[in-house]
């Protein structure tokens, strides 16, 4: 029972890292990258589908993107999507693919993605916390049915800290070196 508390733990808090991953490639560096066009949705013959699934994203350079619509009509619907997304990006359409030029960062915009990777961060550590805390508090409500002893308790308390402590310290890794991506000129 305890063992069981402890893996779904684990696994929320390292789904708690991944969704801090997963937010960290939608907050772009100045170098061009293709996972920063993955949140655009296109509508699709009536339905909104990822960007991805209608057409190929590349790095042209550097400071460029290349997009390749799968179907030649629908270079018109990308370009609206990846102008809406609201990435402030305006793609330059070529007739049978889109460019987008990744613009400098200025030191301003470089503190306001810093200071979003920081809050992005900081979401991570509560929801590992509050994953920490479910834990703990199932190991009280199996004190109380007396399925475990205080013991047990106490030790399955001190792996579950133990557990948190090294999520936290991951994400701090991982926010560390987003911002030294960031402030890389």
């Amino acid at each position: 029972m305890i063992n069981e508390i402890k893996k779904d733990a684990q696994s929320r808090m390292q789904k708690s890292l991944e969704s801090l991953a997963q937010a960290f490639t939608r907050i772009r560096t100045g170098k061009a990258h293709p996972s920063i066009l993955d949140g655009v949705m296109v509508p699709y013959y009536g339905a909104d589908t990822p960007l991805n699934q209608v057409a190929s994203v590349t790095v042209k350079d550097s400071r460029t993107l290349q997009v390749v619509s799968f179907e030649r009509n629908m270079l018109g619907a990308v370009d609206k999507a990846i102008q809406s997304s609201g990435l402030n990006f305006n793609p330059t359409n070529l007739g049978e693919l889109l460019l987008i030029s990744m613009p400098a960062l200025t030191e301003e915009t470089r503190k306001g993605f810093t200071k979003q990777a920081r809050d992005a961060a900081e979401d991570a550590r509560v929801a590992v916390r509050n994953i920490r805390r479910d834990a703990l508090s199932q190991f009280k409500d199996l004190i109380k049915e007396k399925e475990i002893s205080e013991d047990e308790e106490r030790r399955a308390a001190d792996d579950i800290q133990k557990l948190t402590d090294k999520f936290v310290a991951d994400i701090e890794t991982a926010v560390k070196q987003k911002e030294a991506d960031l402030m890389a000129v």
